[in-house]
C-alpha cells in the first residue's frame, strides 16, 4: 500500500493529571511517573465527527478527488450508536456516493492495525482509494470516579488515504479469548422480553495483568513481523507502538537494547486513544519530520480481546 496523506482530530477540551486530581485522589506525579501521562483531551463531539475531520485533513493532505474513495474502513470500540457504522457516517458526512464499502472493525487498540491488515487485502480486489480511521471517545464508557482507568484514556482520531502499489505488506496479528482484563460491558440479555433502559457498563481493566500482557505481545509482535520481512531491528528506522503507558514502551526498548529513540511517542499529550493512538502518531511523526520518504517504520498494537497484532510500513 502507498500512503497518499495523513490526519488527525483531536477535541478542543485539555484534561490534566492537576484537573483529575478534583476527580479521584490522584497527582500530576503519581500519574506521570507510572504511565508518562500528563494530559489528555475529552471530546464533546461523538466518535464519527472526529473521524469526520481526521479524514478531511487526510484527502486534503492525500491531493486527492474524495470521490476517488472507494472503501472506508473504521476501527473503533466507542462508536456512536450500534448501526449505522461510524465508516457509513463518515460516508455520508464526506458527501461520497454509493460505490463505496464502509464498515466498522473493532479489535480494540490493536484495531488500526487490523484495519490495515483488511484494506491491503480488499486493494488486492477492484478497490482502487481506500480511508482508513481509528476513531474513539473513550470518555463515554469511563468512570471518571475509578482511578484506574480515568488516568488513562483520552479520546481522538487519526486517518490515512491509501491505494494499492507494488508493495505487498505482510501483517501478525492475533488474539486471545479473555473477557476479564479489559472489558466494556454493553446491553443486558432481555430474554422475558420486557421494555428496558439501555445500559451501558463502564470500562474496567486489571491493570497489573494488562501490563505484563503487553510487554510480552509487543516483543513477540515486533520480532516477529522482523523475520517475516528477513530485517533485522537495526533496519528499522521508527516503531510507533499503541500509545497505553511509557513504562511498557521503556520495557520492550530494553528488550531489544536499543534507544527510546527508536519509538515515536505523544502520549503524553493525549493518554491511551485506544484504536486511534497509532494513527494519531504516524500523522505526528510524519508532520514533525520524524519520517520521511523510504523509511521503515513499525506499527505495533495491543489491547483488548485480547488482540494483538504489526506490520511494517514503508513511508
Amino acid at each position: 500500500m502507498k500512503i497518499l496523506g495523513f490526519g488527525k482530530a483531536v477535541p478542543r477540551k485539555i484534561v490534566t493529571n492537576d484537573d483529575l486530581s478534583k476527580f479521584v485522589e490522584t497527582s500530576d506525579e503519581w500519574i506521570f511517573q507510572r504511565t508518562g501521562i500528563r494530559e489528555r483531551r475529552i471530546s464533546d463531539e461523538n466518535t464519527s465527527e472526529l473521524a469526520y475531520r481526521s479524514a478531511v485533513e487526510a484527502i486534503e493532505n492525500s491531493n486527492i478527488d474524495k470521490n476517488e474513495i472507494d472503501l472506508i474502513v473504521c476501527a473503533t470500540m466507542t462508536p456512536d450508536n450500534f448501526t449505522p457504522s461510524v465508516a457509513c457516517m463518515v460516508q455520508e458526512k464526506l458527501g461520497l456516493g454509493d460505490n463505496v464499502t464502509a464498515f466498522d472493525v473493532n479489535a480494540a487498540c490493536t484495531g488500526f492495525v487490523f484495519a490495515l491488515k483488511i484494506v491491503a487485502s480488499m486493494l488486492n480486489t477492484y478497490h482502487k482509494k481506500a480511508l482508513i480511521i481509528g476513531c474513539e471517545t473513550l470518555s463515554k464508557i469511563i468512570n471518571f470516579e475509578d482511578r484506574n482507568t480515568c488516568v488513562l484514556f483520552g479520546d481522538g482520531a487519526g486517518a490515512i488515504v491509501v491505494e494499492k502499489d507494488e508493495k505487498n505488506e505482510e501483517f501478525y496479528t492475533c488474539s486471545l479469548g479473555n473477557d476479564k482484563d479489559l472489558i466494556a460491558e454493553n446491553v443486558e440479555m432481555n430474554f422475558e422480553m420486557k421494555n428496558k433502559v439501555l445500559k451501558s457498563g463502564f470500562l474496567k481493566m486489571d491493570g497489573k495483568e494488562v501490563f505484563k500482557f503487553a510487554i510480552n505481545v509487543v516483543e513477540k509482535s515486533i520480532n516477529k513481523i522482523l523475520d517475516m520481512n528477513n530485517l533485522k531491528i537495526e533496519d528499522i528506522n521508527l516503531i510507533i507502538p499503541h500509545q497505553a503507558n511509557q513504562r511498557i514502551i521503556n520495557n520492550v526498548a530494553k528488550k531489544f537494547n536499543i534507544s527510546n529513540d527508536k519509538f515515536f511517542v505523544n502520549l503524553e499529550k493525549y493518554g491511551n486513544t485506544s484504536a486511534a493512538s497509532i494513527p494519531m502518531a504516524l500523522c505526528e511523526a510524519f508532520e514533525s519530520k520524524k519520517i520521511t520518504k523510504g523509511d521503515k517504520v513499525i506499527l505495533v498494537g495491543f489491547g483488548g480481546g485480547l488482540t494483538w497484532g504489526s506490520t511494517i510500513i514503508e513511508i
